[in-house]
């Protein structure tokens, strides 16, 4: 570490942080509330200005910010982002002493890793994935379920700092290293899934002539109910949120991520293809910034209808009219 972007007297690790956006702001200002000293960068300084004037520190470069630091964590886009933010002579990876711990917190996949691990096996870096679920709401509040990729010890060195920005029920280790990124690609595409079905359900049976909140509760009430119809769900039919805090090219991103995983490992995945199919059409239509949950206003358009649960019988062409 640099003496100029830490101090003796702290008592707890000084962690890296490389990406700001949606997720990342939330996470480090847990981390810095929970008293970790923190080196920062991303592409707009300005996203790090609450956590400079918290005390964080600012770094020009990836490498500079795992020079100064004892743990390095990553949150960033995309698997490419990832590969580009560790490359290079001011790549993370150069600043990182043999020795240091790299989190990356991306939803990515093995493959960036791996050949890292690969090429710097002699220099005993710890390089864990722990990919997260609980959108921007879960890192704001601290509330992430984490799923973490790696070595045991690793995993109960590193809980505080998980803690810090997840819940510690829900922090689990899930297996070796890429075992994070698998079962997070997994847990997206069951939920754009049963996103996809539940407003497949709900339409057909609005324009059946049922009640959409008594549809619901039924759902609710049987066998076929979901995380996303008890609760997830509730975002649009009673806010018209489409939870625009994740913009649906990025999970047309998880979603082809989640299929070139199935690929690689020989799996065929005719549902899965054909819900990243849904996806990729509502971001053609709606745009790259929609939110994730805008697959929903294709069935709206074709029924009609703003499936709301205070007005599930008010057609758009009354309103228009």
């Amino acid at each position: 570490m640099t003496a100029s972007l830490s101090s003796p007297e702290d008592t707890l690790p000084t962690i890296g942080f490389i990406g700001l956006g949606n997720m990342g702001s939330g996470m480090t200002k847990n981390l810095q509330a929970a008293g970790y000293p923190l080196v920062v960068t991303d592409l707009r300084r300005e996203s790090a200005e609450a956590l400079l004037a918290g005390g964080a520190q600012w770094a020009s470069t990836p490498r500079e910010v795992a020079s100064a630091s004892d743990i390095v964590i990553t949150m960033l886009p995309t698997p490419k982002h990832v590969g580009a933010v560790a490359s290079g002579a001011d790549g993370l990876i150069a600043g990182l002493a043999d020795g240091g711990t790299w989190v990356d917190m991306s939803t990515s996949v093995p493959e960036v890793l791996d050949g890292i691990r690969r090429s710097e096996t002699h220099r005993g870096l710890r390089i864990l994935d722990a990919p997260v679920s609980g959108m921007s709401v879960g890192a704001a509040n601290g509330m992430l379920q984490i799923f973490i990729g790696g070595e045991a010890e690793d995993v109960a060195r590193l809980r505080p700092v998980f803690e810090a920005m997840g819940d510690p029920e829900r922090i689990l280790h899930v297996g070796g290293y890429g075992a994070g990124y698998a079962v997070k690609l997994m847990i997206n595409q069951l939920w754009f899934s049963h996103l996809v079905a539940t407003a497949e359900v709900l339409s057909v049976g609005v324009a059946a002539g049922v009640d959409l909140g008594v549809l619901r509760d039924a759902l609710v009430a049987s066998p076929a109910n979901s995380t996303f119809v008890s609760r997830d769900v509730l975002s649009i039919l009673d806010h018209g949120d489409y939870d625009e805090g994740f913009a649906i090219a990025l999970a047309c991103k998880d979603l082809g991520l989640s299929i070139d995983l199935a690929r690689s490992v020989g799996m065929p995945v005719e549902l899965s293809s054909l819900v990243e199919q849904v996806f990729r059409r509502a971001r053609a239509q709606y745009g790259d910034r929609a939110g994730e949950m805008t697959p929903v206003r294709l069935y709206e358009d074709l029924l009609g209808t703003d499936l709301r649960r205070e007005a599930s019988v008010t057609s758009k062409v009354e309103v228009a009219a």
